[in-house]
């Protein structure tokens, strides 16, 4: 059986260690500050909320959540941003995505002050991660190398792959292989034999936004396979290829109508790897820890930049 790269397991060290360093800050003055803005009714995105409060609360960070209605306008929610750049006891601020189509995202993102920037998604921030400055890491891409490091997985001198080109996850991911010495390939739907590509690869990063279609011809024998994928299915077919060695998850299946999975086949990988991340329970449960760690960093460098009296 290949290592099971466990995100909870993980999760929990990180907020073990988050804790003491929320405490010395509170014990400064004032615990750090998250602003959540989720504009709507979108309920994955209430759900995402939910459990960043949640978290928050888990470890002593003041939180808060603005939601305006979803008839809001770009200016309407720059002003929502500028007020919150302009507070004290704010470190960081996320603007919850998707927004509505009349927001004009690009300008609301950039809107947000750097330093409270806790997603890393600035770009001042994406371009302190090209030079190797400190700053906010994107927290997906974040949770990959400390799943990885935390499991021993070697990272320098490896053949890193990368599937998929997002902002939000290949780049910014595959930046972070490559500053901590892999050599990496990004690869996208233009790439020629991807299967072949994706063979030479002794960590494989799923990150394509399609349900299971890595599949053991992916898949080079004893690689580390990170599978970032999160897509709902809701057919029963493919359901039933995907889960074809696993009665029990098409049952459950079968009873919801649905199912959570990632853009590896689940049980290829089993057969191929020789460490994998699950889903659910790999990735994403460190997207909320990287949130906290760069929030709690956030508020340490607001301290250490306070005036001394």
């Amino acid at each position: 059986m290949p290592l099971l790269l466990d995100g909870n397991r993980v999760r929990d060290d990180i907020k073990s260690e988050l804790k003491p360093r929320v405490a010395a800050l509170t014990g400064k003055g004032r615990p750090p500050g998250l602003a959540v803005v989720l504009v709507g009714n979108n309920p994955a995105s209430a759900i995402y909320v939910r459990n960043k409060i949640k978290t928050c609360h888990d470890l002593g960070i003041y939180s808060e959540s603005i939601t305006p209605p979803d008839a809001i306008n770009t200016e309407e929610l720059l002003a929502v941003v500028e007020r919150l750049n302009a507070r004290e006891e704010i470190d960081g601020i996320l603007v919850q995505l998707p927004l509505p189509p009349q927001v004009d995202a690009k300008r609301i993102l950039l809107s947000i002050d750097p330093e409270k920037d806790v997603d890393g998604f600035h770009p001042f921030n994406v371009g302190a991660l090209v030079a190797g400055l400190p700053a906010p890491r994107a927290c997906t891409p974040a949770g990959i190398i400390e799943l990885l490091k935390r499991h021993g997985i070697a990272i320098a001198g490896k053949r890193a792959v990368v599937v998929g080109r997002s902002d939000i996850v290949g780049k910014p991911a595959a930046m972070l292989l490559l500053h901590e010495h892999a050599t990496v390939t990004i690869c996208h739907s233009k790439t020629p034999d991807l299967p072949a590509v994706c063979r030479e690869a002794d960590i494989l990063v799923a990150a394509i936004g399609r349900a299971a279609m890595l599949t053991a011809d992916y898949i080079k024998p004893g690689a580390a396979v990170v599978d970032v994928g999160t897509n709902h299915i809701a057919d029963r077919e493919l359901a039933a290829r995907i889960f074809r060695n696993s009665p029990e998850r098409l049952a459950a299946f079968d009873k919801k109508g649905s199912a959570l999975v990632g853009d590896v086949d689940p049980f290829d990988v089993i057969e191929r790897a020789g460490a994998y991340s699950p889903v659910p329970g790999g990735v994403g449960p460190l997207t909320i820890a990287m949130l906290m760690v760069n929030t709690v960093a956030a508020a340490e460098r607001h301290v250490a930049a306070r005036p001394v009296c």
